[in-house]
């Protein structure tokens, strides 16, 4: 179902991808600095997570500003908390490079400010950038430190904007429950050599889904 997403004065393109059972629970997935939502592993993703009953929204947001991203971002989780159409228990904040960037922006923020009522349940990040290539010193890890949902990352381990060990140190700085799962020899863009890329897509979508669940039904202990 594609939807238009007031964001200031303009709108942001959105596509619903819906389980055919009422869903109880929701993933908000974005793209990276470049391509928008249809990007492959995001629509592959979307269509994995709405086969298994979890409702999927994925939205285009152009501009390279983490800011403008997440502003963006919190514009469409506050339409879909606002929505009468799905009613969710929650949603998990997702995003593939620097969408997963202005994903955790936007759930420190929202955790610090008022609004914080439990609706956001979780964090998952592609391809986190936590530095540039090449530019290890400078880590992008100051919202991911402060974060108190669980977080999954699902990265390549020769990413070149992840450096396994980095992302491992920073992980077991964070405060949240946390989990990495590394699809082995992929770079950033998760591309194996001599690996078919609907098999990569197929790894990652199934430990998504897998991470959801438990984290759903720790929720409804």
């Amino acid at each position: 179902v594609k939807v238009k997403i007031p964001f200031g004065n303009k709108y942001l393109d959105a596509i619903f991808s819906v389980p055919e059972r009422k869903p109880t629970y929701g993933v908000i997935l974005t793209h990276g600095a470049g391509g928008d939502m249809n990007f492959p592993h995001l629509v592959s993703l979307a269509a994995y997570l709405a086969s298994h009953g979890v409702l999927c929204l994925r939205f285009t947001c152009k501009g390279l500003n983490i800011a403008y991203r997440t502003k963006a971002f919190k514009a469409v989780v506050e339409y879909l908390k606002l929505s009468d159409d799905y009613k969710l228990s929650g949603v998990f904040l997702a995003g593939r490079s620097m969408g997963s960037r202005a994903a955790a922006s936007v759930i420190r923020q929202m955790s610090q400010g008022d609004d914080d009522d439990g609706f956001i349940q979780g964090l998952l990040c592609l391809s986190y950038p936590l530095h540039r290539p090449k530019q290890q010193s400078k880590l992008r890890d100051e919202d991911l430190l402060l974060i108190r949902c669980p977080v999954l990352f699902v990265s390549g381990s020769a990413d070149e904007m992840c450096e396994k060990q980095l992302l491992e140190g920073v992980v077991s700085k964070m405060k949240a429950p946390k989990k990495i799962h590394w699809i082995d020899k992929a770079n950033h863009g998760m591309a194996v050599k001599g690996r078919a890329t609907n098999d990569v897509m197929e790894e990652i979508n199934a430990q998504v889904f897998s991470w959801l669940r438990e984290n759903i039904q720790l929720q409804n202990k």
